[in-house]
């Protein structure tokens, strides 16, 4: 999706096409948001389209939102942010990257960055707001762009339910104060919301049919 002229919003499928990875890029450069699938795939995206890649965000430290951070985050020589409250994941989810077929996160794993602070510029000119939404994991973030009306969301809340729970470190309780909280935000209904997995949304829809957005 473009939003202007200048700053790009496009939602990626890697194989295996399980996760929604965004990569938002101004001019030739470019941040990846939830960098699922190989590093390699990434690389080849990155060459073809001679871009440089500044940052690599994580909505939260499940590893299908974040199996090719580590490796890409090293070898493209920039850094990867986490929420520290969800570093215990990372390589907890090896079996289910070797299910995908896809390669371990290595126990030498570049370290990711803490998430901190409320607004943080990750491009020129290109603000995010990071909004804490634990519930999913204990560190799960939103990413509200408000300048661009793009907010993505991770596994907090899909179309018409919200993410599991029944994982360690997941919490009903902490999920649903989380939607309530972005709830409260009265964001404009025509942000944009990019879901972890499955289609798009708007915060109209999601107040028209999802049953926990209030």
């Amino acid at each position: 999706m473009q939003k202007n002229n200048s700053v790009k919003f496009e939602v990626l499928h890697l194989p295996p096409t399980n996760t929604n990875s965004v990569l938002v890029t101004c001019g030739a450069d470019a941040v990846i948001f939830d960098a699922w699938g190989r590093a390699s795939d990434w690389k080849q995206i990155l060459r073809d389209r001679n871009l440089n890649l500044c940052a690599i965000y994580s909505t939260h430290g499940h590893p299908d939102h974040i199996s090719a951070a580590p490796t890409l985050a090293r070898d493209c020589g920039t850094d990867w942010f986490l929420n520290a409250n969800d570093n215990y994941l990372i390589t907890s989810g090896n079996g289910l990257l070797e299910y995908f077929g896809l390669p371990h996160i290595p126990d030498d794993y570049k370290q990711p960055r803490d998430l901190s602070g409320a607004k943080i510029e990750i491009l020129p000119g290109v603000e995010m707001k990071i909004i804490a939404s634990p519930g999913h994991t204990p560190g799960g973030v939103m990413f509200y762009f408000q300048q661009h009306g793009v907010l993505l969301v991770g596994d907090t809340i899909f179309q018409d339910s919200y993410g599991r729970t029944d994982f360690p470190g997941g919490s009903d309780v902490d999920i649903i104060k989380s939607i309530h909280n972005l709830y409260t935000m009265n964001l404009p209904d025509d942000t944009f919301v990019i879901h972890g997995h499955g289609m798009e949304t708007n915060i109209g829809w999601l107040k028209q049919n999802n049953p926990y957005f209030r």
